[in-house]
């Protein structure tokens, strides 16, 4: 296990990195080392993985090449702040990426919540999961995804790889650039400047702020004019005569 002091203004201390070559998932490893009393701030990066997932229980596929990594956070924040969380991942994952991306490549956008687009096409994804644990103490996992070498097929969004934009680097490379924007991010986001400072940076990097879009619910579909988001992170949807709509959990489609 290799111990790192972290990076920027971190008040969570520092992070300690295990890496694995074959897991399950690394969320799930995650959360069986909280359930064993470890103290959290604990990155587990695995290089592939037999049972990934993604939102709502969707497979994720999760071969050699790519990078699989989880946080183990351990009463990072009370509860009710913790809805603003995705927005500060999704910022790191984006600065990370944005160091290896050539700088006249395509788009590098966020989708909201928390998706990665590159020309508009889904390149990470994010699962956050959080358990109470018996000894009282609330476990939270973040949970990334980045396609490097190559992409699923057959998704409901489009997807790429960083290989799809001449990026070739290898997922402990990628991993080190994770580690300090997410450390910066952390300390941003349960800090000073605190989540004001968050969305900023998250809408400064948004995809299709001001487009129509659809955003599917477990339920229905909604369609609008995406107007940003909210002070707490969610999705602010001008309907037009059903006026605008607070959404705090979908699937974004554009156009």
């Amino acid at each position: 296990m290799t111990v790192y002091s972290a990076y920027g203004r971190d008040p969570l201390g520092g992070f300690r990195h295990e890496p694995l070559d074959e897991v399950g998932s690394t969320n799930t490893e995650c959360l069986l080392r909280a359930r064993a009393g470890d103290p959290g701030n604990l990155w587990i990066t695995a290089s592939r993985q037999t049972g990934g997932r993604g939102r709502r229980g969707r497979a994720w596929l999760s071969e050699a090449g790519n990078l699989y990594a989880s946080l183990l956070l351990i009463d990072p924040a009370p509860l009710p702040a913790l809805a603003s969380l995705p927005l500060a991942v999704a910022v790191a994952v984006h600065d990370a990426v944005r160091r290896v991306m050539p700088p006249d490549g395509a788009a590098l956008e966020i989708k909201w919540p928390n998706d990665l687009l590159i020309g508009r096409q889904k390149a990470s994804g994010i699962l956050l999961e959080g358990e109470k644990l018996a000894d009282g103490r609330y476990a939270l996992v973040i949970g990334i995804g980045v396609n490097i070498a190559f992409k699923p097929e057959g998704t409901p969004y489009p997807a790429t790889c960083l290989a799809d934009h001449g990026v070739h680097v290898s997922p402990e490379e990628l991993f080190a650039y994770l580690f300090e924007s997410m450390a910066t991010m952390l300390g941003l986001w349960n800090g000073g400047a605190g989540i004001a400072a968050v969305v900023s940076r998250w809408s400064a990097n948004a995809c299709g702020i001001g487009e129509r879009i659809t955003v599917n619910l477990p339920d229905r579909s909604l369609g609008g004019i995406f107007r940003g988001i909210g002070p707490d992170g969610v999705l602010m949807l001008d309907t037009g005569a059903g006026g605008l709509i607070s959404i705090a959990a979908g699937d974004v489609f554009f156009g």
